[in-house]
């Protein structure tokens, strides 16, 4: 019987907009790109140039510093652009793609046949690789590193989330597979998440693996939570996390013997006519996805859900991890005395306004304004109330701004990620950009060990 875990800490934000179980399929974008953004630490070196021809799975760029692990075209097609900006850092590279997607040629074979070399140099070879992210720091992982286990979680609290249940329904063989390749890259265990709310239909079966339900509000999901909650990270150790989605990417390349990127993703937000389902591409254009199917024009598209994605523009791209494009009003606009009027229509984890008197089922229409600027970082116990882990976050961010490594290491830096601390800036009374101290403080760390 699978061991419950039943979080009592978190905030699910009640956001309208939300996903239909219905699935449209939607003609190929017309270009994709490829950000070195969506991948942190990364200095990226180009293998291309303007003008050069390439198939899904050809090498656009490789890491400086790990040379082996390379970032692959989506689709076959022709680079059109190599986008820089300041000190000409690379901003994306960007493919047109062809009427017919072909594929580099990898390894057609059964995981459970091959060794766990022949699967890395396979998952290195196709650019699959960076779907292993490695804890702690969320950076891609290091081929030399042996992991003590690898965790997934297989679903989403996060607002307006996609229901994995529905995305997966007809990829048990691919799951499977990548979960038997996945296997060989650890001595340890393969921890699957599964939601105590959730039939699990697909996720449920898996073979090979160790099951953990857990059972709150967001971000019981967030696999650095379930890290937290079955084995903590101790100094020194390392494990490797990756997303169903990537799980399924790794089954088909070793089903097919060929880079198939594309995904079901979600279309969700309150500014969408009719939120739900699409067949996708990683890394493609959003403008044909946007295109007609927003109620105004004046909208915050983030890709990713809205706590921890990137905004973008209607001709910006999928990042190369999301499973979701939400969408929110820009909130750009000015509010005299908006905080001392009763907001009987308004959404307040703190209850600063009545929305606690009503219905705990009532959707709220929110957006992007931030309702006054950063302020004095006072000490409160409003973050504790969001993160279900044994670790103090005020002063882990406090010790992070004073460029403290010894207190940062004993405060818990080891065992989160932005995305784990999202909701403490969504709550935080000082207006304090929680994400980006917190990465500014890992970024510090990487440095400090080397």
């Amino acid at each position: 019987m699978s061991k419950v875990i039943k979080l009592k800490k978190g905030l699910d934000i009640q956001i309208k907009g939300e996903l239909a179980n219905n699935l449209e399929h939607i003609g190929m974008p017309e270009t994709f790109a490829i950000k070195p953004a969506d991948f942190q630490g990364l200095v990226p070196k180009l293998t291309v140039a303007v003008g050069d021809k390439v198939k899904a799975g050809t090498p656009l760029f490789f890491d400086k510093y790990q040379p082996e692990v390379q970032y692959v075209s989506p689709v076959s097609g022709e680079v059109i652009a190599i986008n820089r900006g300041e000190r000409r850092r690379i901003l994306d590279v960007v493919v047109k793609a062809e009427r017919e997607n072909l594929s580099e040629d990898f390894l057609k074979a059964d995981p459970q046949n091959l060794s766990s070399d022949v699967i890395k140099a396979e998952l290195l070879k196709s650019g699959l690789w960076p779907a292993i992210k490695s804890r702690p720091f969320g950076i891609v992982a290091r081929p030399a590193d042996q992991p003590k286990a690898i965790f997934i979680s297989c679903f989403d609290s996060a607002p307006l989330a996609p229901d994995y249940d529905f995305i997966f329904k007809d990829e048990a063989i691919a799951w499977q597979t990548g979960i038997d390749a996945v296997s060989k890259l650890t001595k340890g265990k393969i921890n699957l998440g599964l939601s105590a709310k959730k039939e699990n239909k697909v996720f449920s079966q898996t073979k090979g693996v160790e099951f953990t339900l857990f059972n709150g509000p967001h971000p019981a999901g967030n696999v650095g939570i379930q890290i937290h909650a079955v084995s903590p990270l101790n100094k020194g150790e390392i494990v490797w996390t990756l997303q169903p989605q990537d799980v399924i990417m790794i089954g088909r390349l070793f089903l097919t013997g060929k880079y198939d990127s594309s995904r079901i993703i979600a279309l969700a937000g309150s500014e969408v006519k009719e939120p739900k389902y699409y067949h996708f591409w990683l890394g493609g254009s959003l403008c044909g996805l946007i295109k007609g199917r927003l109620v105004k024009k004046n909208a915050r598209i983030i890709s990713g859900n809205v706590l921890t994605g990137t905004a973008v523009t209607s001709n910006g791209f999928l990042g190369f991890y999301d499973m979701m494009v939400s969408v929110i009003p820009e909130g750009n606009y000015y509010e005299m005395f908006g905080w001392a009027l009763p907001g009987f229509g308004k959404f307040s984890p703190s209850h600063t306004f009545f929305s606690w008197l009503g219905s705990k089922k009532k959707k709220y229409v929110l957006d992007a304004n931030t309702h006054g600027e950063e302020r004095a970082f006072v000490l409160s116990d409003e973050y504790d109330k969001v993160l279900p882990m044994d670790i103090l976050p005020v002063y882990l961010l406090k010790a992070i701004l004073a460029n403290d490594v010894d207190g940062m290491e004993q405060l818990g830096i080891y065992e989160v990620i932005e995305e784990d601390l999202a909701l403490c800036e969504y709550v935080c009374t000082s207006k304090i950009m929680v994400q980006s101290v917190l990465r500014k403080g890992i970024n510090n760390m990487i440095k400090e060990l080397g």
